[in-house]
């Protein structure tokens, strides 16, 4: 079946390779990101180029994940191209490193903004068409950090992507009498083919962060990314990601996973997650609610 899918941070990273994939698989794509007639529009040539020169069905369009707005926007344009929106897919998001107490407030509110806020608007601008369909998916980029190994210097990140998949699990609950399902994706650390850490914002306060560095810390974000890097093996492959969300997708309704796992580094995750899971699904039967863990039509 031909899904008309749209994924939020599709200008790099994980986001743009599920594009690809997912156009391959024979769907139609939106790659959505910001700027697109400014610092992106390279990327948008390059995603017109890459469907003209694979004969995918391989689009653009302008979606900031910070902006209501803009979020309603994308979403109308998509459904007056198609008539119809079967997946969304929560992709963008930032990270940062560096010791929590020298990051401000305002950087974690903006993180939050970014990871968590985002796909917030995003569900409310998708949602309504989704409903009146009576069909959808909504696919969440979650991260094993949110129960598994979860070393210093990332809390900020860590902390908002928890809250996005907390968000993930509510959603599917409310969804899935609408006949809206819900996949929980979750990527481990993968330490190249991505531009997560190339990219990680910094702490403001710089002569706070200077004291970690130079006191009883020193060394420590060398240390951590050294640890990574010995953890992740070297033959880790982040389209393995992409590969994941293709199978989701292409599943019949009602057979998709809640919760898939892409960890090379297998940082105990998906054993906290499972129990975790079964827990909720516990919880809900126990109290009359069983229902709200299938999706029903």
């Amino acid at each position: 079946m031909k899904n008309v899918i749209v994924i939020t941070g599709a200008s790099s990273g994980f986001g743009a390779l599920a594009a690809r994939a997912l156009a391959h698989a024979g769907h139609t794509v939106y790659a959505s990101m910001r700027e697109t007639t400014g610092r992106n529009a390279p990327q948008v040539e390059a995603v017109k180029k890459y469907a003209a020169e694979n004969n995918v069905d391989l689009r653009t369009v302008e979606l900031d994940v910070a902006s209501q707005e803009s979020s309603d926007a994308a979403i109308q344009t998509i459904v007056a191209d198609n008539d119809r929106l079967d997946v969304v897919i929560h992709n963008a998001g930032h990270m940062v490193f560096g010791p929590t107490e020298a990051f401000t407030p305002e950087q974690l509110a903006h993180l939050y903004d970014i990871n968590v806020l985002s796909t917030q608007r995003v569900n409310r601008a998708a949602l309504p068409q989704l409903r009146k369909q009576r069909s959808g998916l909504v696919v969440w980029i979650s991260s094993t950090s949110t129960r598994g190994g979860t070393p210093p210097y990332l809390a900020p990140y860590f902390a908002a992507k928890a809250a996005m998949d907390s968000l993930a699990i509510s959603y599917a609950a409310e969804l899935n009498r609408w006949g809206v399902e819900t996949s929980i994706v979750v990527p481990g650390a993968f330490t190249s083919g991505t531009n997560h850490f190339a990219n990680a914002g910094s702490p403001d306060d710089k002569p706070r962060a200077a004291e970690y560095e130079a006191g009883p810390y020193a060394h420590l974000s060398e240390d951590i990314l050294k640890g990574f890097n010995a953890v992740v093996p070297a033959d880790a492959d982040v389209s393995e990601v992409a590969a994941a969300i293709v199978r989701v997708v292409d599943m019949p309704f009602g057979k998709r996973p809640f919760r898939v796992h892409i960890d090379p580094a297998q940082d105990g995750a998906e054993i906290v997650n499972a129990v975790a899971d079964r827990v909720r699904a516990e919880l809900l039967r126990n109290i009359g609610l069983g229902d709200l863990l299938v999706p029903t039509r």
